[in-house]
């Protein structure tokens, strides 16, 4: 048994939180004002033209529009979402919601109105965040905060690419705390409600199924059938509201085929660090050799990358990659994690359940961007501080996340930017969960065999002791993260004098091909971790 001492300034009152939550809300919107004028992405575009399609045009016709390409492809709560958004945009600049005469209207007004509503629906975030740690001591509450409300991966892709990811990740931790504190329905309620935000966030669907049936669904035949139909009303309740309307206007079919376009490729246009790397890798090698050898090798006609629906996952001599093919080996990838909640369904599991389930999709799923990651790595903040081992664990990713973002910003003003967000963020999680970690802790020895503890690392009793907690990530670890500099190091400096503007993606193809290697540690680590436990 192992207790750790606890300070008196850790404990604090739930108002108290809230009030330190605020000012820290505070300081970090302040950062976020400062990249207002930052490099955007067609992203921002995007967004501004579904405020215009939502405010311009009936509800009938949301998923029909062809006024852009940049079509409606978010489910039915994002689009009204965007519709909300949109009624103050009108009163802003009349231009921004204007569905012709607004085509990519970029003024100071726009840029401004649009960067401010991803600040402001950082609320969300920020109360997903306080319902996981107002239980927590000052000192853990306040290193999640900050691992997950300055995470530079979202400052990065919310708010100078642009994106809405803090909000719906908010969602998700709303939902997950609900399922900490055993209230099942609630839960399950919210994770309805985020799917009908963005869909892509039902990777994880398949743990909450098994998680409520087994941990909601219990208490004898009739009590557990009476709360299966409970969730089940509630969930559909929440899937009518959103998609009821569409069926009434007889464009359901419509508004799935937007939803999931296959025919986008299989990898997105800069290849996610994910499993398929290393297949498109081993496709391309193969057919390069087998050239050389004399082999004719018919050249794909197609690209594996493409964010407009077109032909799609080419390969010269592996097997073609379907969409159903990626669904079965994340389903494959899901199967050993289903099979431990079914077993013991703990609602203290539920953030690393999850967090493991997105790992899976971003690794083997269909057409993976590499944003995704956000959808692990802020879950796993809170995780992170279970034990000694996440910790650790989650450090290197958190840092193999960040820099597989770095291509989003590829302009030269952009980089000293992203380049400080990281150091930064890797400085407060090392003397954040230094401090968490490297502190004398009270162990009861156990009898039941020999065991040969160091003089340097005891005090006290035979049977009691204080030993040292030591956060240090290994030379495995460190040798993997100084290989991040050395790529750095040849996109920036060794290849422009190697080869000019030549072979561009190369760089792009190594950060991929690396970060994948941690990001396959990660889930080998994940998995190995749930089993065990």
């Amino acid at each position: 048994m192992t207790v750790t001492k606890r300070s008196k300034n850790q404990i604090s009152k739930p108002e108290s939180a809230a009030g330190d939550l605020v000012w820290f809300a505070c300081v970090v919107a302040a950062v976020k004002l400062l990249l207002v004028p930052a490099y955007r992405s067609t992203d921002f575009e995007v967004h501004r033209h579904w405020l215009a399609l939502t405010n311009t045009l009936p509800l009938s016709q949301w998923y029909s529009d062809e006024t852009s390409p940049w079509t409606l492809d978010y489910p039915p709560f994002f689009a009204h979402f965007e519709s909300f958004l949109s009624i103050f945009a009108r009163f802003v600049d009349p231009t921004i919601v204007d569905l012709h005469n607004g085509l990519n209207y970029s003024s100071k007004s726009c840029i401004l109105f649009q960067r401010i509503t991803v600040i402001l629906s950082d609320v969300i975030l920020l109360y997903g965040v306080h319902r996981l740690t107002h239980n927590l001591g000052k000192t853990s509450r306040v290193l999640i905060w900050v691992l997950v409300v300055w995470s530079p991966g979202l400052l990065i892709v919310d708010h100078m690419h642009f994106q809405y990811n803090g909000f719906l990740l908010g969602i998700l931790l709303v939902s997950l705390s609900w399922l900490e504190e055993g209230k099942d329905l609630m839960g399950g309620f919210v994770f309805a409600v985020l799917l009908c935000f963005k869909h892509l966030f039902a990777v994880a669907a398949p743990v909450y199924f098994v998680y409520l049936l087994r941990h909601y669904c219990r208490g004898g035949l009739v009590k557990g059938f009476g709360r299966l139909v409970a969730m089940g009303t509630v969930v559909v309740g929440v899937f009518v509201a959103a998609y009821g309307p569409f069926v009434y206007y007889g464009q359901i079919q419509q508004v799935f085929h937007r939803m999931f376009p296959f025919g986008r490729g299989l990898c997105h246009a800069y290849w996610a660090p994910n499993f398929w790397v290393f297949y498109i890798i081993l496709d391309k090698g193969l057919a390069f050799i087998l050239a050389k050898l004399g082999v004719s090798i018919q050249a794909p006609t197609a690209s594996f990358t493409g964010g407009l629906v077109g032909d799609s996952s080419p390969f010269a001599i592996l097997p073609r990659v379907t969409p159903l093919v990626t669904f079965i080996l994340v389903l494959v990838g899901l199967f050993p994690c289903l099979v431990v909640v079914w077993r013991n369904p703990q609602p203290r599991m539920m953030s690393r359940w999850v967090a493991y389930a997105y790992m899976c999709g971003f690794l083997f799923g269909w057409h993976v961007h590499e944003k995704a990651s956000l959808h692990f790595v802020i879950p796993l903040a809170v995780v992170a501080l279970q034990s000694i081992e996440d910790a650790k664990h989650y450090f290197l990713l958190s840092i193999v996340s960040c820099y597989s973002l770095f291509p989003l910003l590829y302009e030269t003003q952009e980089y000293p930017i992203k380049v400080l967000l990281l150091l930064a963020h890797s400085c407060l999680m090392w003397f954040g969960l230094s401090s968490q970690f490297s502190r004398p802790m009270i162990t009861k020895a156990r009898t039941s065999g020999p065991k040969t503890i160091g003089k340097s690392d005891l005090k006290g009793g035979s049977n009691v002791f204080t030993r040292n907690c030591n956060f240090s990530i290994g030379w495995t670890a460190k040798t993997y993260l100084l290989g991040l500099l050395a790529v750095e190091a040849w996109g920036q400096i060794a290849h422009p004098i190697l080869f000019g503007n030549r072979l561009p993606f190369l760089p792009l193809m190594l950060i991929s091909i690396y970060c994948a290697l941690g990001m396959m540690f990660s889930w080998i680590w994940q998995l190995r971790r749930i089993i065990s436990s």
